[in-house]
Formats: C-alpha cells, sequence, structure tokens
C-alpha cells in the first residue's frame, strides 16, 4: 500500500476489499457484515481486538455485528457497525454514533438478563448471550466499539457503570484506520506519561553512544505495569510477543509463585522486559540525574509473559499479591527513526527471545513459502473446459494487492471480469485449507491469525520445502473443495457455525478418505463430483450436530476450539458411500519390484528389536498400499515412499529391516494411521 496514498485512495481500495470480501461468501451476509469483517481483519492486526466473532443481529432497538470474549469472561468486545454506501468517505454524525452505541448498550443489557431464551441453541446469537448470562458476574468491563467506512468528528466518551461491569466506548471510522495502516505499524501509536498518570516519573541509566539508538535502563513497579497492561492489553505487545503470548506452563508458574511467596524477591528472580520506543521525554533533577517522563509507541518486545502473569496475579483474589512489593527491570530502546524501527525492532524481538524454539518474525509475508506461492499463482491458469473460461487464481502475499489490481479496471464490468478470472485466496485461506486437509480442525477453529501461525510452525518443520506446481494444483483443489462444502452447508440453514462445521466436515472426510480424494480431478474438472457433493452433505449433518451439542453444555465456540472436540467427532461410526469409494484414489500394490536392501542388525538394544519386530509384524502389503497412498496422496517425501516400499520388500521375502528403516517406516505409518490410512 502506498505510503503517499490519500484518504480517498485508501477508502477506495477498503472498499473494494469490503466487496471482495463479499463476492467470495455465500452466507447471506449484507455489506454491512463484511465492511464488519474488514475492517476487524485489520484490527485485529493491530492488536486492538483477539479472535472476533462476526455475530449479525438486529432487533427492536437491538444491534450486534461482532463481538469477542477473554477466556476468563472478565472482559467483553461489542462492534456495531455503521454502514455508509456512499463512493467517497461521508461525515457520519454523532446522533448516529450515539444511536448504535445506545442499541449496543441494551443489548448488553439483555444478554445479562434473558436474551438466549430468544434465540435456538444453534443460533450464533444464542452463544453470545448464553455466555453473558451465564459468567454475568464474572464480567468486569464492557468494551463496546462503533465502527464505519464514514468520517467522524471527535467525540467525547464516558465510561459508565452497569451492574458489576464498567462499560466503555470507542471510535473507529474510516480515517482512524487509515492513519493506523499509513504510520508504517499497523497499530496505534500508544503514548504514556507516568507523571500525568501515575504522579512520578521513573528514574533510569541512559546512554545514547549510538545515532542509530539510545538505551535506558530502569526499575518499573508492578503496580504500574500491570495498570498498563490492563488499559493497553496486547496492544502493548510488539507483535512478535503477541502471537505466541500463552499464560500457561512452568514459566508462568514459577513467575506465579514468586509474587505470591516473595514479591520482594522479584526484580532479583526475574530477568525483567525488554522495550522498545519512538521517543522519550527525560527530566533532570537538580543533581542531573535522568528519569522518563514520558514514552511514545512503548512495545514490550520480550516480558510478555511476565507482564501478563504480574497483571493476572495482581487480579487473582486467591494469590492476594501485594504488586506495590514487587519491581521489573526494564531496559528500554529508543530507535532515532522510522527505517531504523522497521528494521531494528523486529531483531530485538528475535535475538530477545532466543529462548523461544519458533521465530515469529519468520512468520511473514516475505517468507519464500508465501513468495513462490504468489510466483505459481501469477503464472498457472486453470485447464479450459467446456464453456469455462480459464481461471488465474490470485493469492494475495500482502494485504491490499487484489484491491490495488483491481482499481487499475476502469468499469464495473472489468471489475466483474476481473474477479471472475481471478478469484481471490489469502495467507490466512491458505492456512485454513491446509490445516483442514491434515485433520487439524480445532486450530482451524481458533481464529483465521491464530490458525495462520500454527500452520507456519508446521510449515518450519518441513526444512528446505519449496511449493512445486503439482503442490500449487492441489492447494487450489482443496481451495475449491473448502468453497464449495461452504455453500452446500450454507444451503442447509443450520442455523449458525458454519466456520466450524466446514473445518470439521472436511477434515471428517479427509481422515475416512484417508485423503485418497482425487485432487488432481478437482484441479482438472475445477469443481467437485455429485458423489463428493452429496458425501459432505452427509457428513455436515453429523458434524452439526455433535458441535452444537459440546459435553456438559459448554460454550460451542470454545468446545470446537478443543482437540478432544475433534477426537470424538473423528470417532463417530461412518462409512463412506460406494458412488465416492469408487472414485477414490487407488492403493493397490504396484507391479514394479525394487533390488533388495542390504540388511543388518549389531548390538541391538531391546526397545530397537522391538522397533524391528513391530515393522516386521506388518504385512508386506500393507507397506506396499502405504507406499502408494503416499505417492497419491502426496504425503511424505520421495525417500520415505521409497524405504516404505523397501520396507515392504523386505518383510515379502521374509527378512526384516535395519533398525534405521524401522524407525523411519514406521514413524511414516503411524503419521498416515493418524490420517485415515487403512488395508
Amino acid at each position: 500500500m502506498a505510503d503517499n496514498q490519500t484518504l480517498n485512495e485508501f477508502y477506495q481500495r477498503f472498499m473494494e476489499e469490503v466487496l471482495c470480501a463479499g463476492d467470495a461468501d455465500t452466507s447471506g451476509w449484507t455489506t454491512e457484515d463484511f465492511l464488519t469483517t474488514v475492517m476487524l481483519e485489520y484490527l485485529e492486526e493491530a492488536g486492538e481486538v483477539e479472535d472476533p466473532i462476526i455475530c449479525p443481529f438486529r432487533g427492536y432497538g437491538l444491534q450486534l455485528n461482532a463481538y469477542a470474549v477473554s477466556e476468563d469472561f472478565e472482559t467483553i468486545d461489542q462492534f456495531v457497525t455503521i454502514f455508509s454506501d456512499s463512493e467517497v468517505p461521508r461525515s457520519v454524525s454523532q446522533n448516529d454514533v450515539d444511536a448504535a452505541i445506545k442499541r449496543a448498550i441494551q443489548l448488553y443489557h439483555k444478554a445479562v438478563n434473558d436474551l438466549y431464551t430468544s434465540f435456538e441453541k444453534d443460533n450464533d446469537t444464542y452463544e453470545f448471550a448464553i455466555s453473558i448470562h451465564k459468567n454475568r458476574d464474572k464480567i468486569k468491563k464492557v468494551n463496546i466499539c462503533a465502527l464505519t467506512n464514514g468520517v467522524v468528528k471527535p467525540i467525547a466518551l464516558k465510561d459508565i457503570t452497569l451492574g458489576s461491569a464498567t462499560i466503555s466506548f470507542s471510535l473507529w471510522d474510516i480515517d482512524r484506520l487509515f492513519r493506523c495502516v499509513t504510520s508504517g505499524k499497523m497499530r496505534e501509536t500508544i503514548e504514556i506519561d507516568f507523571e500525568e498518570k501515575f504522579g512520578i516519573t521513573i528514574p533510569c541509566i541512559e546512554n545514547s553512544s549510538s545515532d542509530v539508538y539510545s538505551v535506558y535502563l530502569a526499575i518499573i513497579n508492578g503496580e504500574i505495569l500491570a495498570a498498563l497492561y490492563g488499559e493497553f492489553r496486547d496492544r502493548l505487545l510488539e507483535k512478535n510477543v503477541r502471537s505466541f503470548l500463552q499464560i500457561k506452563g512452568n514459566v508462568n508458574k514459577g513467575i506465579r509463585d514468586t509474587l505470591r511467596d516473595e514479591p520482594e524477591m522479584f526484580l532479583a528472580y526475574n530477568n525483567g522486559i525488554s522495550v522498545t520506543a519512538e521517543s522519550v521525554d527525560i527530566v533532570r533533577d537538580e543533581n542531573g540525574k535522568p528519569s522518563i517522563k514520558k514514552i511514545r509507541d512503548m512495545q514490550i518486545v520480550n516480558g510478555g509473559q511476565t507482564t501478563a502473569s504480574i497483571f493476572n496475579a495482581g487480579n487473582d483474589k486467591k494469590l492476594d499479591t501485594d504488586l506495590s512489593k514487587v519491581f521489573v527491570q526494564m531496559k528500554l530502546s529508543v530507535i532515532n527513526s522510522m527505517e531504523a524501527m522497521n528494521e531494528i525492532v523486529p531483531r530485538i524481538s528475535t535475538f530477545a527471545n532466543t529462548q523461544n524454539k519458533i521465530q515469529i518474525a519468520d512468520f511473514s509475508a516475505n517468507d519464500p513459502f508465501h513468495r513462490r506461492i504468489e510466483d505459481l499463482s501469477r503464472t498457472i491458469w486453470t485447464p479450459a473446459r467446456g464453456g469455462m473460461r480459464p481461471r488465474n487464481w490470485f493469492y494475495e502475499r500482502a494485504r491490499g494487492q487484489y484491491a490495488d489490481m483491481l482499481t487499475r479496471e476502469t468499469t464495473p464490468k472489468r471489475k466483474r471480469e476481473y474477479k471472475e478470472t481471478h478469484p481471490l485466496f489469502t495467507k490466512t485461506d491458505l492456512a485454513k485449507y491446509e490445516n483442514t486437509w491434515d485433520q487439524l480442525p480445532y486450530q482451524v477453529s481458533e481464529g483465521a491469525q491464530k490458525n495462520f501461525h500454527k500452520f507456519m510452525l508446521r510449515l518450519k518443520d518441513r526444512k528446505g520445502f519449496t511449493p512445486d506446481e503439482v503442490y500449487y494444483q492441489n492447494l487450489i483443489a482443496k481451495a475449491i473443495l473448502f468453497r464449495q462444502t461452504e455453500k452446500l452447508v450454507q444451503r442447509q440453514q443450520y442455523g449458525g457455525y458454519r466456520a466450524n462445521i466446514v473445518t470439521y466436515t472436511l477434515a471428517f472426510l479427509s481422515h475416512k478418505t484417508a485423503q485418497r480424494i482425487d485432487l488432481e480431478r478437482i484441479w482438472k474438472e475445477q469443481e467437485l463430483t455429485p458423489a463428493l457433493e452429496a458425501e459432505i452433505v452427509s457428513i455436515s449433518r453429523l458434524v452439526q450436530q455433535q458441535i452444537v451439542n459440546p459435553p456438559g453444555g459448554a460454550n460451542i465456540s470454545e468446545w470446537c476450539k478443543k482437540e478432544k472436540c475433534w477426537q470424538t467427532i473423528r470417532e463417530m461410526e461412518y462409512s463412506i458411500s460406494d458412488e465416492l469409494q469408487s472414485e477414490l484414489l487407488s492403493v493397490a500394490r504396484p507391479t514394479d519390484m525394487v533390488q533388495p536392501v542390504v540388511n543388518s542388525i549389531n548390538a541391538l538394544t531391546e526397545n530397537e528389536q522391538a522397533l524391528i519386530d513391530q515393522a516386521a509384524a506388518i504385512p508386506a502389503e500393507t507397506w506396499f498400499a502405504l507406499a502408494r497412498w503416499s505417492k497419491e496422496t502426496k504425503n511424505f517425501q520421495p525417500w520415505q515412499r521409497s524405504l516404505i516400499f523397501s520396507v515392504g520388500a523386505l518383510i515379502g521375502r521374509g527378512q526384516k529391516p535395519s533398525i534405521k528403516q524401522a524407525t523411519q517406516a514406521m514413524n511414516a505409518y503411524n503419521a498416515a494411521i493418524e490420517k485415515g490410512f487403512s488395508t
């Protein structure tokens, strides 16, 4: 996206994204709902919201477009959208904003009481209403945010109290979003004035020996750090940290124990936090000693777990932690230019988090994997068949690429033709297709951003993997499979949870067919067979019944995010129809044979011998079928397929594999069983 674009230019591209979202969806949503979707995608990237759920609802005096709920149910985010059908940003009045916010307040008030009784259990709004009702005593803060593609003059919005909850208000109009995006940070700048906010300044040691950056060492009180996190939450965490922060595990348990038992020792035991900033205001006492008065664009690049744990401990009545006794070391690096900021901050984040196995800095759109997919998408066209024109699927590696292309088409007809010829799919779409096919629907159900990160984690394990033309064609086949399933599920009018039903339906189908659906056929024909569509509808009915009836009356969306949900669905009794069975890829034994592999067993341990015996106990025909299955489904590397076949040949001649062969073969065998392989 160009840095020097105007608000009007940004608006045109933004609205193209909204229209594209509508073109790719069959949910029956309105343009207002797609505006909500796109705007929340931006805000999720900016750290303003986490895992928002689109949930359109309008009633008399009530409105809800989307919501998000914290895991502890202490914080609720409600979003109401004001849509303007205009070719340029138009002014939205304060009356319109006030009316939308009033509808949101009224909705929350009714949800606390008995709004859930107005909906069927399989309705998306039911889950919001029942969650609010059940957890009403836990809710401490409700953030009501108005979204609009118009422009709103500054409005003073004061907090109110409803029951035990504080309700605060915010507004994102197109101008605020434009300024956030074009700032180069894709987030709003946080400015903290410690003197104004807390009545203090923070003594520090300064080092300004570099023209590029300055470093300040300070000690910050736990109460102040907790207050900052309580106000800004994930916005305070640099994106690398935000993407992987989980308040679980032994590290946080140790932090919790220290905070509870020895708060005054925290400074000695903890490594502290590393912070970056755009600038600081330093004040000096009569002796010239410096103190930090203000920090602009404060971002925690290491110590996210420390910060969140201190905040949680301070809010946990059982721990009874005195945060006034807690002090934390803070290293503050002030980067002196935007160019240096963009280069240095990700490095600081990466190097400061070297204890983590995974470096999220690798997960950008510039990853070689995404660049290769982009290259393939620009050159590969689908086969021409019948009266259907070839299509060139457009992979959007970086946000705004597709909208930029559409702005070059000068008429509505040309835009429409471009969309028909160049279907759009994004990074998060790709992750959704792949993780569904690989039977990880509980990860897909966590939301686009989290699922994308987990896909990239898996991708990092496939070192040296480079997508080729076959991989790309299979990927597009999975895209067609996923999108057609969305349409089929929508036609069944289940009432809600379409996204969960779709991913679980296809994951179950992938498992039951052992990934033997003919993706090459889907690529060539650019559509699904009637037998495959009928199977999808049949499975979706079973899946929907399982999803909307979680054990113990659990929250449906949260249940879908658990691996236990997938285990329950995966174990459902179900037989693939004869019609689809006849279309699946064959795993019959190949007729060609390979030369014997020399086998020697020397100085084996008891466990190694047991592994060899385990591999030898599996019939040769099973190994041959596995080799064929892995080739047809594109699972495993060529060397693995060759090894599997070789093990089958050895066993067929009454011999046993080596420990190295047995280890690799059993790893592959167990992985295949997990994906549904059977003989």
